[in-house]
């Protein structure tokens, strides 16, 4: 299938464009809409349709999807369909179609034309969203910092594009609230000098941001240890930091070493990175390793303990890497609802680090949410093209894994990241738009209340419209252009995530001895 979806095996009407507004024509309709990108259907019989038409350079298609009108008006989204299951809970049809031609496109025009009221410009559309952006809440879920963040080599107040993406300046003008820095370890031997390795490492990220929030610029950014402080904070005019932690292997053997990292600030522990730990498989084995697909089979016992720990803390059990069943496991097990600090879905890609459907669900019922992320490859395939300059690009540098990229020098890690600018540029990579599709598919399976939004900026993520943190309001630009409302894009934005939280906590103050 071509790149962005997958086929169905459902029986679907002819939606093509054309046959839509020829349809239309003949049947009553009238049209409404914001551009020529939204337009909108009425008619007093058949409730209302809203029909968006995106053009993807990439692959050189159009994709348009369609939901079944109701008899009671509401406004039905419709966005491009990318999933290969008939969504039921807005009743989609779609079909992947060619870009339309020429004269349909005049067609379309004609009719757009023919209504000024039906369009507000793409100016009104952006003060629209800047106005709903300044007033939600804001909570990106998973920046990655390296060892020298808060240092001259990294400067919270002036970060190096476009290798650095995440500053306070940048974050001030792009209108984010908050964010999880993250406290992330590579996966190494699984022997006392690994362990270690690892618990140095982390608390060497630990101290980097209790120094940024304690000391360096306190009265410009604050840690938050609970959903309240997130409030507080914010209402203060302050950037709000909270603490994740990517890779359970900084455990050790040990899961009381969670109430230490509690302690400093941890609220959300991802169980596991690329290469299977202690606690369970990874979606993605370790090929420096030559590890199998699966070890454990899912999650391990010791795995079960962790969870337990972090359950009886306050610590968000983050399910982002984690294989399909030790996803379901940690799922199953967590007495409290659970995360996907960074992920996609595969109902759009097809990729071992997104979530099946059968686990996007799991995390729907548990009350959980996934933070759907802005990184290329997991929101549609990479030209084999690009794969292949990649892959050239990395063996000049002798780039396999995140201990390779440890061992390289400034210089090269400035050399590396300048080559992938030069890809990029040949082969864009995805954009907003591509983001927001896997929302819109997220949203449709399982519901507004269990989705958010992550860029995963510094470790690997960034994409076209938005590559460093000072672009945050392109999201929400695209979330408006798509019919979300304001309430829903609090939600995506950030109040999941605190009712997540919340929730934790609340199963944590339950638990015996605290």
């Amino acid at each position: 299938m071509p790149p962005g979806g997958h086929g169905t095996s459902e029986t679907r009407p002819d939606w093509t464009l054309s046959k839509i507004l020829g349809r239309a024509a003949g049947a009553g309709h009238r049209f409404t809409g914001r551009s020529i990108h939204h337009a909108q259907m009425v008619h007093p019989d058949h409730g209302r349709w809203t029909i968006r038409d995106r053009f993807t350079p990439y692959c050189g298609r159009s994709q348009l999807s369609c939901a079944a009108a109701t008899t009671t008006g509401a406004t039905l989204q419709m966005t491009r369909q990318v999933g290969s299951a008939l969504l039921t809970t807005r009743q989609r049809a779609c079909r992947r179609m060619p870009v339309p031609s020429i004269p349909v496109l005049v067609l379309l025009g004609i009719v757009l034309a023919a209504n000024p009221a039906m369009a507000t410009s793409e100016a009104d559309l952006r003060a629209k969203a800047t106005a709903v952006h300044a007033r939600v809440l804001t909570i990106d879920t998973h920046i990655d910092i390296p060892p020298d963040f808060g240092t001259a080599a990294y400067d919270i107040l002036r970060a190096k594009l476009p290798r650095q993406k995440v500053d306070l300046p940048g974050m001030e003008r792009g209108g984010l609230d908050a964010a999880f820095f993250v406290v992330f370890v590579p996966q190494r031997d699984r022997n006392s000098p690994g362990y270690a390795r690892a618990v140095a490492d982390a608390f060497v990220k630990v101290a980097a941001i209790r120094r940024m929030t304690d000391t360096q610029h306190p009265d410009r950014i604050g840690l938050a240890l609970t959903a309240a402080d997130v409030r507080r904070l914010h209402r203060e005019g302050r950037r709000v930091a909270l603490m994740g932690m990517e890779n359970g292997y900084a455990l050790g053997r040990h899961p009381e070493l969670l109430d230490t990292y509690y302690e400093y600030g941890v609220r959300y522990l991802g169980l596991l990175h690329n290469g299977h730990n202690d606690i369970g498989d990874s979606a993605v084995p370790s090929r420096r390793r030559g590890e199998p697909q699966a070890e454990h089979g899912g999650l391990s016992a010791f795995g079960r303990a962790v969870i337990a720990r972090a359950n009886a803390l306050g610590i968000m059990v983050d399910i982002s890497h984690a294989s399909m069943p030790t996803a379901l496991d940690a799922i199953r097990t967590s007495r409290a609802p659970v995360i996907a600090s960074h992920s996609a879905v595969r109902g759009v890609r097809d990729h071992p680090r997104n979530l099946s459907d059968e686990t996007l669900e799991a995390l729907g019922r548990n009350g959980g949410m996934v933070s759907i992320v802005a990184f290329d490859s997991y929101l549609r395939a990479v030209p084999e093209e690009k794969q292949d300059a990649l892959a050239r690009l990395r063996a000049e540098f002798g780039l396999n894994d995140a201990l390779d990229w440890e061992r390289m020098s400034e210089a090269e890690r400035d050399a590396y990241v300048a080559g992938r600018v030069r890809l990029d540029r040949t082969w864009p990579r995805a954009s907003v738009g591509d983001l927001v599709d896997h929302i819109d598919y997220a949203v449709a399976r399982i519901g507004i209340d269990h989705v958010g939004i992550t860029s995963d900026f510094n470790g690997g993520g960034g994409i076209e419209g938005w590559n460093q943190v000072g672009e945050s309001l392109n999201v929400t630009i695209e979330l408006v252009r798509r019919g979300y409302r304001e309430d829903e894009i609090a939600k995506l934005w950030g109040g999941n995530l605190l009712r997540v939280m919340e929730a934790v906590e609340a199963v944590a103050s339950g638990s015996p001895g605290n």
